[in-house]
């Protein structure tokens, strides 16, 4: 999902922190990943481990031009983990894995620079 793919676009209208809170963001490890296949546009589905709190959650991601399957094993990534499940194809998408548009348009996932444990809440 592509809010804007435009660096050039003015920011959103403003919310108080507490709206900010209601978006559950998490990080998790992936610890499956695969080509997602019967989608409309390339994408790798996901397994994700938010550890003991949110548990092992999927995710759709058409992430295809910057990572490969074998590239995402391991990797942390953040997702907002409190959207409802969204149908991609036959695949059931649990949470939102997020990134931004790279100057090409193809996604760069967001992620911690260090290490977190699983399930660690974006503050």
């Amino acid at each position: 999902m592509h809010v804007t793919d435009n660096p050039a676009t003015p920011p959103a209208d403003a919310i108080d922190f507490d709206a900010f809170r209601k978006v559950d963001i998490r990080a998790g490890k992936v610890i499956e990943a695969a080509p997602l296949e019967g989608a409309r546009k390339p994408a790798l589905r996901l397994l994700i481990d938010f550890g003991e709190g949110v548990g092992v959650k999927k995710s759709s991601a058409q992430i295809t031009e910057n990572y490969t399957a074998q590239d995402m094993l391991g990797r942390t990534v953040l997702a907002v983990v409190n959207f409802p499940p969204r149908q991609i194809g036959k695949f059931m998408s649990e949470v939102l894995t997020l990134g931004v548009p790279d100057e090409n348009g193809h996604i760069v996932l967001c992620g911690p620079d260090q290490p977190t444990p699983n399930g660690a809440r974006l503050v």
